[in-house]
């Protein structure tokens, strides 16, 4: 099999994949039959076209590679004539012609009829309505002045990793910008589509045709022929250059820490026989003062958990295990271990965190009750714990993909996306500063004894002593469920807590995983499986089928859950302008405000760091935000 190419999974690479390539020349052309792009490369450039031979195995992987194969000669055309995509019907006709003509003959002798089953002549159209009035490169000088932020990052060789990043970067901001100018958040993706467009065609010095350039800005996956040699060669240095530093970095880091935990322990000592216990030696839990959280004592919750037993434990996470505990009260408790405290912090942050968590109260958050600090033992040095209170029912996990006899009825599934929504709209507005999750997900939505849905690990929020607007949980995030600009370059906001929303929803309204990773064309996300069904008006066939039997004699009911599903789209849309804040996804799902239309979705979508669009098995028609460490399905409270 062809090697893969690299991340050039930067989504500006992969949100070009889904491209319905709208790109093309400009109107002010005069229209005529013959068609302007020069596709000579299409036999000669080295392209991966495994996907399309035989296409039937896997038809829309195929059209994305073409889409890309074919935004080369509209970027070159751009670059050497300044229209922006094509005049009329026409022409783009005639252009496809051409395409199938050079996809048909030899070499690549591919099928006759793969420009027909994936694209229309009126998908390359240009009009002054598509995006700010552009048609041609001085319309976008006038716009947008002679250089931008993708002058600096997209101009040089982007075989490198870190500039094909920074490129990807500079994109999503030019693109913002040009939606803005337009005043129409619909046009968001011919908006980003000119954009890419203009980056290869215009900005990149080797310009379209250089593999690196496809590659990265066009998300074109290159065959055997350019990256067996070149990229292994990038990619030994790379990891060479990786692993020199890391090791370096581990041993400074290691040095650093035990230099620091030295000189705390006495300080820490102090801390938690006099600050915290108030001189009582911290031997028996009891309320801090003026707070809702408890100081408990080590062997309190040893003993409550039978020693930290295996028997009791009920969640792990990439930051910390749980156990199910009996207090000496009789109340059961989630006992939190934290995995690694040394990297979250000084204990007075701890506490100061867990005291302003234990202090939130909303029916749907589940409580803090407390926490224990710890360094009795040796083996394990210090050791913090949190104290939740037991959530019955388990987690929300175990009812959409577990068993199917617990399977959730209409009202029930109803019940637990507006409980998750109100409880995130209390995080982002009813505390000051705001908190903001980064980990919702079905694990992290429990259900207490009446099956109402609460938000657990919201985590510990620090308040910032630089004085910032919000606080944040420290969770890296889930495979599936990051937003793409936090996962892509950490930008952090609101609506990245609403994207991971979008995408709970649909997992609730579809019984299906956030990713399908059995698809035979690679990984899925189910906000793109979703959406080309409702773009197609098949919106009824996303619906979970216990859910379509209960809607079956009730339109009313089914109505409903499609507003549900549109609302779960809306909300894990990869362009986060267009997503509405949680407080208004709230509204929409209640009925208050209509559901809003919705600008089609650029897919599929990078999944992070990743092999190039177009491979086999490893396709990312998911978003951009599915880098992260997967965490295990028992993770129910990290």
């Amino acid at each position: 099999m062809p090697e893969r190419t690299r991340p050039s999974v930067l989504l500006l690479a992969l949100l070009l994949c889904t491209l319905g390539f709208s790109l093309a020349s400009g109107a002010s052309e005069s229209a005529n039959s013959t068609c302007p792009l020069d596709l000579s490369y299409v036999s000669t450039f080295p392209w991966d076209h495994s996907s399309c031979d035989p296409p039937t195995s896997n038809l829309t992987d195929c059209c994305q590679t073409l889409l890309s194969l074919f935004g080369i000669s509209f970027s070159e055309r751009l670059r050497n004539t300044g229209f922006f995509r094509l005049p009329d019907t026409a022409t783009s006709a005639s252009c496809l012609s051409v395409f199938q003509a050079k996809l048909s003959s030899s070499p690549l002798s591919l099928s006759s009829n793969l420009t027909s089953s994936c694209f229309t002549p009126d998908q390359f159209i240009i009009t002054s309505e598509y995006c700010a009035g552009i048609e041609t490169e001085q319309e976008w000088v006038e716009k947008l002045g002679n250089t931008t932020v993708l002058n600096s990052a997209c101009d040089s060789n982007l075989g490198d990793l870190s500039k094909c990043a920074s490129c990807l970067n500079a994109g999503f901001e030019v693109s913002s910008n040009l939606t803005a100018m337009d005043g129409n958040t619909s046009h968001s993706t011919p908006c980003f589509y000119l954009t890419v467009v203009y980056a290869a065609g215009i900005v990149n010095l080797q310009g379209p045709r250089y593999p690196p350039t496809a590659n990265c800005i066009l998300g074109l996956a290159l065959s055997n022929q350019t990256s067996s040699s070149k990229s292994k060669r990038n990619h030994t240095t790379v990891i060479a250059l990786s692993i020199s530093a890391a090791a370096f970095f581990v041993i400074l880091v290691s040095a650093i820490g035990l230099l620091l935990f030295k000189r705390s322990k006495r300080k820490k000592k102090m801390f938690l026989k006099g600050e915290m216990d108030g001189g009582s030696e911290g031997k028996l839990a009891y309320p801090r003062p003026n707070t809702g959280a408890t100081l408990f004592d080590i062997k309190e919750l040893s003993k409550a958990t039978n020693n930290f037993s295996a028997a009791n434990l009920i969640g792990r996470g990439g930051f910390g295990v749980v156990y199910k505990g009996v207090l000496p009260d009789g109340s059961h408790v989630a006992v939190k271990k934290v995995l690694d405290p040394y990297m979250e912090g000084s204990d007075e942050e701890f506490r100061n965190e867990v005291e302003i968590i234990s202090n939130l109260r909303h029916r749907n958050l589940v409580p803090l009750r407390g926490c224990c600090i710890s360094d009795d033992d040796i083996d394990e040095g210090k050791q913090w714990f949190l104290v939740y209170d037991f959530m019955p029912n388990g987690s929300l996990e175990q009812y959409i993909f577990g068993n199917k006899n617990k399977a959730l009825s209409w009202n029930q599934r109803k019940s637990v996306i507006l409980d998750v929504a109100k409880g995130l709209t209390y995080l982002h507005y009813g505390v000051k500063p705001a908190i903001y999750h980064r980990d919702i997900k079905a694990t992290n939505i429990l259900l207490d004894s009446e099956f109402q849905a609460r938000v657990a690990d919201f985590g510990l929020a620090r308040q910032s002593k630089e004085g910032q607007s919000h606080l944040t949980t420290r969770v890296a995030g889930t495979h599936g469920y990051l937003a793409p600009e936090y996962a892509l370059y950490g930008q952090l906001t609101e609506k990245s807590d609403v994207y991971s929303f979008g995408v709970l929803v649909l997992e609730i309204m579809t019984g299906r995983r956030a990713l399908d990773m059995s698809a035979p064309y690679g990984i899925v996300l189910v906000t793109d499986w979703a959406w080309t069904l409702v773009k197609a008006g098949r919106t009824s066939e996303v619906l979970d089928e216990s859910l379509v039997i209960d809607s079956s004699p009730n339109s009313i009911a089914k109505g409903l859950m499609e507003r549900f599903v549109l609302v779960g789209i809306l909300c894990a849309h990869v362009m986060v302008a267009l997503r509405p804040t949680i407080a208004e996804a709230l509204r929409i799902l209640e009925g208050d405000i209509d559901v809003p239309e919705i600008p089609d979705r650029p897919v599929p979508l990078g999944l992070g760091l990743g092999v190039g669009f177009g491979e086999v098995g490893n396709t990312f028609t998911a978003s951009p935000g599915d880098s992260g460490p997967k965490m295990p399905d028992t993770d129910a409270l990290r």
